[in-house]
């Protein structure tokens, strides 16, 4: 009764497979003749047909607070434009969108929180109701498509600088507190694109002021999903083609009960945020996870070793933070880690002794990492496993650096090489996998047949096949034996079987092996 539920397997939410049917390709082929170009014409059209009057209507300076109430010319604008953008749906093949529930008015909740986000089309809630939207600067510079987001008062946010972020934090908290006199704003509060699967860590922007929030959930019921457009899967253009070449797209709009903190979610935006996340995902039918857009980055990073779409380094990096540890400060202290765990020489250790490596108290989180490594379910990791994945999670496109850490640490006194089962627990704990054959990449970096390798004979060879992983580890892009293709199995290094965003649930832990 005190054992905690295991969480069933999972998808990654940065991730996006979209397989054709024999019988898809052919309506998508054909589709692409006919209805497609007429589709993107109107779509067109459209646009520029709203484009003069955004124009208009944007002229002056956009941080004016609105006249209230609207002149009569702008009321009729802001009907034009929405009837024209409606069309444009339409054409687009959203020949119906299913509302539910009630918008409430800006004096009763001055901001709307929309989730899950996925894909641009997104945009369609947007231009229903005109609201403003907080987006990337880099946006109004998008010939016609930047004068229609003018028109509706935007918040813009750069996200490499840390000023602009401040000052987009302060004008919604301006914009909410103004009882009702600006647009309703319009926040997607994961701050990126998922497939919808579960909801990620909400960020605090919108929960800031303090003010209630009115959560509205996007569903896309579609039997093909050409709309999720996330950091792995189809592109941009590839999702625009896709979905246009669909007879009808399916899209439902549902606005929750508007939601009113209490005093201590007003004194702790993270609170507030993580409740609403909450209730959004009640709503949905779906999990809530701790990963954020960090995690894209961590996903999507450059480097020789690409990591999997399943990679359990993803759940890594959410334990890490749960632990109170940040990966951008932990790097410089990645040599100290690495000696540490170079001394025990191989020596396994168990759950207080890895606590005090750690530095950290015992803890539920602690005993989910710990999990992570634990060979066997014997109540023993190796070290080395943790600072080769930390590494991973703290300098993710500095593959080499990271191969070089390790060959410290499990490299033969002397001359620092090591064997290939040596070789094989790297890179599986550099790429977060339970299962990868090494055996042929060995082979060729060992081309004197000594059975060791050195750092530099690695260095060598990635040097002459930079894509040497691609070849060797996963070859004709397999699926890779990682977290997310089995339910949870005893594993030969450790490594959870399954990727669980719902494991992130307050009563459910992250994946953890079964015996």
């Amino acid at each position: 009764g005190g054992t905690r539920r295991l969480a069933p397997p999972g998808r990654n939410p940065f991730v996006h497979e979209l397989r054709l049917g024999a019988l898809q390709k052919l309506q998508v082929a054909f589709m692409t003749l006919t209805l497609f170009p007429i589709r993107l014409l109107l779509a067109a059209f459209m646009m520029l047909l709203a484009w003069p009057l955004a124009l208009v209507a944007s002229l002056g300076p956009a941080e004016k607070e609105p006249e209230q109430p609207p002149a009569l010319w702008r009321r009729l604008v802001d009907i034009l434009l929405k009837a024209i953008m409606r069309a444009m749906w339409f054409a687009g093949g959203f020949h119906h969108v299913a509302v539910k529930g009630r918008q409430a008015l800006p004096s009763e909740a001055a901001i709307l929180t929309l989730a899950p986000h996925s894909s641009y089309f997104d945009a369609i809630p947007v231009t229903m109701t005109m609201s403003s939207i907080v987006m990337k600067a880099e946006s109004r510079d998008i010939p016609i498509w930047g004068t229609l987001i003018r028109y509706i008062r935007p918040v813009f946010v750069s996200r490499s600088d840390q000023d602009s972020r401040r000052r987009t934090v302060e004008e919604i908290k301006r914009r909410a507190q103004s009882g009702g006199k600006w647009p309703q704003i319009m926040i997607f509060p994961e701050g990126t694109c998922t497939n919808r699967t579960c909801l990620i860590t909400f960020k605090p922007g919108a929960f800031i002021p303090g003010v209630p929030v009115q959560p509205v959930v996007l569903r896309y019921p579609n039997r093909l999903d050409t709309i999720t457009w996330t950091w792995q899967g189809p592109g941009a253009l590839e999702i625009l083609w896709l979905t246009l070449c669909q007879l009808h797209n399916r899209v439902e709009i549902e606005f929750l009960p508007v939601y009113r903190p209490s005093a201590e979610e007003r004194r702790d935006p993270a609170l507030f945020a993580a409740n609403v996340r909450r209730v959004m995902a009640e709503a949905l039918g779906v999990s809530v996870t701790d990963y954020t857009f960090e995690d894209c980055q961590l996903a999507l990073a450059g480097g020789q070793l690409r990591l999997p779409p399943d990679s359990c380094l993803l759940e890594f990096a959410r334990l890490v933070r749960g632990l109170g540890l940040r990966p951008e400060k932990l790097e410089k202290d990645l040599d100290k880690y690495s000696e540490r765990a170079t001394g025990k020489r191989g020596e396994k250790v168990g759950l207080a002794e890895f606590s005090a490596y750690l530095q950290v108290p015992h803890s539920d989180v602690l005993e989910d990492m710990f999990a992570l490594f634990d060979e066997g379910g014997c109540g023993e990791v190796d070290l080395r496993e943790y600072v080769v994945a930390l590494s991973v999670v703290c300098r993710p496109s500095q593959t080499l650096d990271t191969i070089q850490l390790a060959f410290k640490m499990y490299g033969a006194p002397g001359d620092g090489s090591i064997q290939e089962d040596h070789l094989a627990r790297i890179l599986r704990a550099a790429l977060g996998v339970a299962e990868l054959s090494v055996t042929d990449l060995f082979r060729a970096i060992d081309q004197e047949e000594k059975g060791r390798i050195s750092f530099a004979d690695f260095q060598r060879f990635t040097e002459l096949y930079p894509d040497f992983a691609e070849e060797y580890l996963y070859p004709e892009q397999r699926p890779f034996h990682g977290c997310a293709q089995t339910p949870p199995t005893l594993t030969p290094n450790g490594f959870c079987t399954d990727f669980s965003p719902e494991s992130s649930d307050l009563d459910k832990p992250p994946c953890k092996k079964l015996d």
